[in-house]
């Protein structure tokens, strides 16, 4: 049974999963690696008070969000960690992601409803959705660095470039995207930062940035610039490094020489 304290109430490792839907397993595993550690009765049993408790549901936020455990752990250790201010977090997030599905959903209804009769669909009502949740997306992970570094009408241009798009353009886009990443695991094959297929790599990639920048935004010190943060920001670096470790660096460089 569960307990109270001074802080609140105390639970058991088996009443906690019972509460939070993990399993016992895993909270076992959380205690081993530091994530969330259990506090030990006298009997040697795990118990849980209301800090745990408020770290685990954090710990269960995060991961939602598709963050690793390491990860997870390593942030909320941080001395700086302010609760209040990650749970802000996650609530726009959550709402971000609940409007991403509303769309889905809106989406589906439309399709299936034409499929019955009750009208044609259009194209761009069965693409509108996935449109909108890249600018979504795009504006929680990166939003609020891209207006400080550009501006909020370049973001806002950007963002209507994007839910401007049509099927074809949507496609190409897509395309586009495929043939730079496959230039770009060529010329890491050849090894050469500055050859004739890491050049085209790095033109391709300027194409698939000028699909999403807004028009005339494209200079030659901006793709530099943002080339450089592929290398610094963890979160571009995770992108291009899971096509092939070292890929970050390689398009940094290849984009260097480039617009060099």
């Amino acid at each position: 049974m569960d307990a109270q304290d001074a802080g609140g109430t105390v639970y058991t490792v088996r009443e906690l999963a019972e509460l939070s839907g993990v399993t016992v397993r895993a909270l076992h595993h959380y205690d081993e690696m530091g994530l969330v550690r259990a506090r030990r009765a006298a009997n040697g049993y795990r118990l849980y008070g209301p800090d745990e408790v408020a770290r685990l549901q954090q710990v269960l936020l995060y991961r939602e969000c598709g963050m690793a455990l390491a990860d997870v752990k390593r942030l909320l250790d941080e001395p700086a960690f302010d609760a209040r201010r990650a749970l802000e977090g996650h609530l726009r997030e959550l709402r971000l992601r609940r409007r991403r599905l509303d769309a889905l959903i809106a989406s589906v209804q439309k399709t299936l409803a034409g499929m019955e009769g009750d009208g044609s669909v259009k194209d761009e009502d069965r693409f509108e959705a996935f449109k909108r949740g890249l600018v979504e997306e795009n504006e929680r992970a990166f939003g609020e660095e891209a207006r400080e570094r550009w501006g909020d009408e370049a973001v806002r241009a950007s963002n209507a470039k994007v839910m401007g798009m049509d099927k074809a353009d949507w496609d190409e886009t897509q395309e586009l995207e495929s043939r730079m990443k496959e230039a770009l695991l060529a010329a890491m094959g050849q090894g050469n930062p500055a050859g004739e297929e890491t050049l085209r790599a790095a033109d391709l990639h300027r194409q698939w940035l000028c699909r999403f920048w807004q028009d005339g935004a494209y200079s030659k010190e901006a793709h530099r610039e943002l080339a450089e943060a592929y290398v610094a920001d963890e979160r571009f670096r995770a992108y291009y490094d899971a096509l092939a470790p070292g890929a970050a660096e390689f398009l940094r460089d290849a984009i260097r020489a480039y617009c060099a």
